[in-house]
């Protein structure tokens, strides 16, 4: 909920994050007790505030809560006896009457955005009043703010529309209400255009930089609504120009080796460890249930299934899905075969789920979390899967090569789209594309559909999906045929596209009411 507790912790980072109203958690008092207006005009307090920031922006890749957004997409969808055991968050997948203002989960999701969204707002508020400036220590932060406001705003309106605006130099007149969606996205492209100006070139891995400021500043001119006007292709095209020869493609499997974190491809990627309290817990909620019961914890490929690949994401093009002959990111991506040591897991020990042909428990699963590290076969002994720590990739080269290759087809330049697309699955095939694999001529419109298959290819259950889905309008005719519980429950409708506000929100913060709820919920 949008919040007003400081988030300022010197000691404190993470307990903040309290599930309170929006407007609550802006109108309370610091738990710190310290003079906003000192904290907000010291660098030193604004750095370890920002720290905090960062610290609470990266849980919300963790656990089962950096997964809800994952679900009821064409690309990942909760496992079957996660559906059967909980309905009500099957509502994420099957679009039913679960899917509503009540749901926690997505509570959660609105909860946990607004105090960072909150906070960089007042270090913001702060820094610009001491007249921050480009290629200064203070100017540095300024950057980073704006661009960690500009991403959770991003996020927050892709997923629900209209929202309110933090900017605390004009909140007397904006209050807490939800926003037009104009004004909305204007918000979020000043940020990033602001954090590009005065975000470092380099920083400590975690932190924003000039590089990660423009990638999301292409992003934000991409994803803007057609309704807003602020849709613009050539405004991304100039963005991504501006930051993409600061990185290099490496090995695709390089991107998932835990002893290559942070590499020439990565522009931001949240930081972890498989020592709690800085694991992500995430092969604990997408592992397999057959293999947890066959192999225990100290396995690290066992868990939850939690989400699981839709057939779609899964399967090759002869069987109606999206991989090709050769195509090395089809086994970084899914696991396939759930042998360990020699020995096959089977169904046996949990066919008390009685979930009758719907067992995906060994269907394929999402691999590119897996932690061997948490095997007990590791040398650590960390011996459970909970402790997967893999760093979190949020923003890397392969993504906005293709996501500036659409915006050279939508400028009629699709030769040259394609070229782009051919340099990502290169690197697909180790360097070496062969010419059956190359793409040629294309339609602008084929081209549109083709390369929505490349990103499910290329970023498969990295989280971009749901927003690629929405910003090219492909997210009803997709996921009502590709998604299993969608495709079988027939409930889809367009309005689901956006989350429904949460219902403790309207009732906490009196300017957000029944009448603001996004159309087509109750």
């Amino acid at each position: 909920m949008i919040m007003k507790k400081t988030l300022f912790t010197i000691c404190l980072a993470g307990a903040l994050l309290s599930t309170v109203s929006c407007k609550k958690f802006l109108t309370e008092d610091s738990l710190t007790k310290l003079d906003e207006s000192k904290v907000y005009s010291d660098v030193n307090l604004i750095e370890t505030s920002l720290k905090g920031v960062y610290s609470n922006f990266k849980n919300f890749r963790t656990d089962e809560q950096g997964l809800i957004t994952m679900m009821g997409t064409d690309e990942t969808q909760q496992g079957a006896f996660q559906m059967k055991s909980d309905p009500q968050k099957g509502g994420l997948d099957r679009y039913d009457l679960n899917l509503n203002s009540l749901l926690p989960h997505l509570a959660n999701q609105w909860n946990i955005r607004w105090p960072v969204v909150n906070e960089s707002a007042k270090i913001i508020n702060g820094l610009e009043k001491l007249n921050a400036k480009a290629g200064t220590r203070e100017g540095n932060l300024l950057g980073e703010a704006y661009f960690v406001r500009g991403f959770v705003d991003f996020e927050l309106a892709m997923y629900w529309g209209e929202i309110p605006i933090r900017d605390i130099s004009r909140e007397s007149t904006l209050g807490f209400k939800r926003q037009p969606l104009k004004d909305v996205w204007t918000f979020i492209i000043n940020d990033f255009t602001k954090a590009s100006q005065l975000c470092p070139q380099t920083n400590t891995a975690g932190r924003a930089t000039i590089g990660a400021a423009f990638a999301m500043l292409g992003k934000a001119y991409m994803s803007a609504p057609e309704s807003t006007g602020l849709r613009n292709f050539d405004s991304a095209r100039l963005a991504f120009e501006q930051m993409m020869g600061k990185y290099s493609l490496v090995a695709y499997k390089d991107l998932w080796d835990y002893t290559k974190s942070n590499t020439a491809e990565s522009i931001f990627e949240f930081q972890f460890s498989p020592v709690y309290p800085n694991n992500n817990k995430l092969q604990f909620q997408i592992g397999s249930r057959a293999v947890q019961a066959a192999f225990g914890d100290g396995c690290y490929y066992s868990g939850y299934d939690k989400i699981v690949p839709t057939v779609h994401a899964y399967e090759t093009v002869a069987n109606g899905g999206i991989w090709e002959d050769g195509d090395l990111r089809k086994d970084e991506s899914i696991r396939y075969d759930f042998t360990y040591y020699g020995t096959t897991p089977t169904l046996d020990p949990i066919l008390w789920e009685d979930l009758g042909t719907n067992y995906d428990e060994l269907k394929p699963h999402v691999k590119k979390y897996e932690d061997f590290r948490t095997d007990k076969h590791s040398d650590q002994k960390i011996n459970n899967e909970w402790n997967s720590g893999k760093n979190i990739p949020v923003l890397r080269l392969g993504d906005i090569k293709l996501c500036y290759a659409e915006c050279l087809n939508e400028l009629g330049k699709t030769n040259d789209a394609v070229n782009v697309v051919n340099e990502v699955r290169t690197r697909a095939w180790g360097g070496t594309l062969p010419a059956d694999k190359r793409w040629t001529a294309l339609s602008q419109d084929a081209f549109r559909t083709a390369i929505m298959d490349e990103r499910i290819r290329e970023l498969f259950a990295e989280n971009w999906r749901r927003i690629d889905l929405i910003r090219t309008g492909k997210f009803i005719e997709y996921v009502k045929t590709r998604n299993k519980w969608a495709k079988e429950s027939g409930s889809l409708q367009a309005f689901q596209m956006l989350y429904p506000i949460p219902d403790v929100e309207m009732k906490l913060n009196d300017q957000i009411t029944p009448e603001d709820q996004n159309p087509g919920y109750k």
